[in-house]
């Protein structure tokens, strides 16, 4: 009699312990990169903080994967922009067994971090990362959720050929993978559309004093200056501009197209300053004025650049997770690269190397104090 009440109660015990793994939560690390140190911390910062909004919201829906409720966790790391530092950063991701990454932010630091990730089969979606070559190794496991420095370069040629009418260019790069890439494709594009460029100079991602450069430039008489770096930089180059009296038609790309530029920069802005997004405005995302508002009043800080891209690139994951049951990035990888969902920027579906399709690239002119869009060419 005894023996068969213990059995009866190792058998209650064995059901209640099932019934009780049954419901227990699963976590699941979702890593982040970016630079949160150095100049560009502002929007390494505003990236960090998309994913957070984004796996604060996931948690409040409680979602059920694979049978059990998950809870995501966020694992930020600091790459100050450094590829060097990027691949350390990346291998210590892989070893903390995070299930999927966003970032990096940059095109120089996802370059080298993505082989990492591509050996650990591990999911990195960049928010902003626009170099061309990140998506034309064939890795299987990366994805970019904004469109190429193909397309944003040929958008800002054209444009400051047409129209700004700027016919002679000056080409200036910060000499990073992202900068030169950028201004490589500006150069094609300019004269394809039948501008000169002029000229072709350089700085490095640090470089505040422009003088020795813009005075080359200034004798080469052009009728504008595309610039491709951070916005510290453009701002910089803009002052020093103003200084010499060289007041021509300035285009800037994505990384100083920014409010800390407008900031920084002062009373040295004009209506003859543009820079180019690669993205939408917040005008054209289906939610982006709810979650521009949301941001700011979570965070205390307006959306610098691409957080709508980051917390967009962390619901893609999920919804790829969700739709292969699994949270295993080796199973639901294969979902990842045929997703299509409604994201806060609109539809997000990759083609087969990887990049978004239908990526756009917005041009914005500074007019009374902030950026305002002008135009939005998609492909």
């Amino acid at each position: 009699m005894k023996t068969k009440l213990l059995c009866r109660l190792l058998l209650a015990t064995s059901v209640t312990t099932t019934a009780t793994l049954a419901l227990a939560d699963t976590t699941v690390k979702i890593g982040q990169v970016s630079p949160l140190t150095g100049e560009l911390a502002h929007i390494g910062k505003d990236d960090e903080n998309g994913v957070r909004l984004a796996i604060e919201d996931l948690n409040s829906r409680k979602l059920r994967i694979g049978g059990q409720q998950v809870t995501f966790v966020l694992d930020s790391q600091d790459d100050a922009a450094d590829p060097k530092t990027a691949v350390t950063v990346a291998q210590k991701l892989v070893d903390d067994q995070v299930a999927g990454v966003v970032g990096h932010a940059n095109s120089g630091t996802s370059i080298p971090a993505s082989t990492i990730y591509g050996n650990a089969g591990i999911p990195m979606i960049t928010e902003s990362a626009t170099n061309p070559l990140l998506t034309q190794r064939g890795l299987k496991n990366v994805f970019r959720m904004v469109a190429n420095d193909v397309r944003q370069g040929s958008v800002m040629g054209s444009y400051m050929v047409h129209d700004l009418k700027a016919s002679k260019v000056v080409i200036v790069d910060d000499r990073t993978a992202y900068g030169q890439g950028l201004a490589d494709e500006i150069e094609k594009s300019v004269k394809s559309d039948g501008g000169t460029v002029v000229g072709r100079e350089f700085g490095s991602d640090k470089t505040t004093n422009w003088m020795a450069i813009l005075t080359s430039i200034k004798s080469r008489r052009p009728d504008g200056i595309a610039f491709t770096g951070g916005d510290t930089q453009a701002a910089a180059f803009v002052q020093q501009m103003r200084r010499l009296g060289l007041n021509v038609k300035f285009i800037a790309g994505d990384e100083a197209c920014t409010p800390q530029f407008i900031k920084l920069a002062g009373s040295t802005m004009t209506s003859d300053v543009y820079c180019t997004l690669a993205g939408v405005p917040p005008s054209q995302m289906p939610q982006g004025t709810a979650f521009f508002n949301r941001f700011e009043k979570r965070f205390n800080a307006p959306v610098q650049l691409y957080a709508p891209y980051a917390y967009d690139a962390v619901m893609t994951i999920a919804a790829a997770m969700q739709a292969a049951d699994s949270t295993d990035p080796k199973v639901y990888l294969a979902k990842l690269q045929s997703v299509k969902t409604d994201g806060v920027t609109g539809p997000i579906q990759f083609d087969t190397a990887g990049d978004i399709r239908n990526g756009a690239i917005t041009v914005r002119q500074f007019v009374k104090g902030e950026w305002t869009d002008k135009s939005v060419v998609r492909k």
